[in-house]
């Protein structure tokens, strides 16, 4: 007998969790989907991924999600003082690496050309070879807040930001890079090693603070005691062994 009809039969209602997450999520959680749902039959995940400032924008404007992980802990605090989230049930549940990459594929045929050296420094995307660079929109995307931060940090922002091409969220940066229509690209680690043979990794970006992923459950969520024992899964030793095949580090 199928799942759902031995639940209509036992009086079990199934409970759909939505869960709005961090684009460079998305591969990780459709991995551990399946896996949550067999150890809760009754519960159903429905995953929503985008620029952590974007969901949390659709969530102040009264989007109906049950779990928030966002990229990084100042969108989660973002979403705490606006009384989304509660601050006791809040947990880092992976952690990532910013680097810089570029398009694998060299040559006359590359859109615009490739440099023909590699950027092994912050000042190398300077250079005038280095004339489009992908970041996330600093405003709602926390890959490119690290990115602006580290640039600031270094004084080369003044310099690099006449080149900066905008992207909506780090999978778009990830793409305008591997589609070689920029020269490098702020991205996480795991983003980089989702497309091996279109982006090479020139060299990882230490950032000032350690690059985390806050989840919890919505306050005011109709489904937020299953929430809650999501974001308490993705802790368990073999949700965080899916998270690591998938390049994220602990929390």
């Amino acid at each position: 007998m199928a799942v759902g009809l031995c639940l209509l039969h036992l009086g079990v209602q199934a409970a759909d969790i939505t869960v709005s997450a961090a684009a460079s999520l998305s591969n990780a959680l459709r991995d551990l989907a399946p896996r949550f749902e067999a150890a809760h039959p009754a519960t159903r995940l429905r995953l929503n991924f985008g620029a952590s400032g974007a969901l949390l924008a659709q969530m102040a404007r009264g989007a109906p999600v049950d779990v928030f992980i966002s990229a990084d802990q100042e969108t989660m605090d973002r979403a705490q003082s606006q009384g989304l989230v509660r601050a006791a049930q809040r947990r880092n549940v992976a952690s990532n690496t910013l680097v810089v990459v570029v398009p694998a594929v060299a040559g006359p045929s590359s859109n615009p050309p490739r440099p023909a050296s590699l950027p092994k420094t912050l000042d190398d995307l300077a250079r005038p070879g280095f004339a489009r660079i992908a970041v996330g929109l600093p405003a709602s995307v926390p890959a490119g807040r690290y990115a602006q931060g580290v640039l600031e940090a270094a004084g080369l922002w003044t310099a690099i930001s006449p080149k900066v091409v905008g992207a909506h969220s780090v999978r778009q940066a990830l793409d305008y890079v591997a589609r070689a229509e920029v020269d490098a690209g702020f991205v996480y680690a795991t983003d980089a090693a989702l497309m091996p043979d279109k982006v090479q990794v020139a060299f990882t970006v230490p950032t000032a603070q350690p690059i985390l992923y806050p989840a919890a459950p919505l306050a005011a969520a109709a489904q937020a005691a299953q929430g809650m024992k999501f974001v308490d899964f993705l802790l368990t030793p073999s949700a965080q062994a899916v998270l690591a095949k998938h390049g994220f580090g602990r929390p």
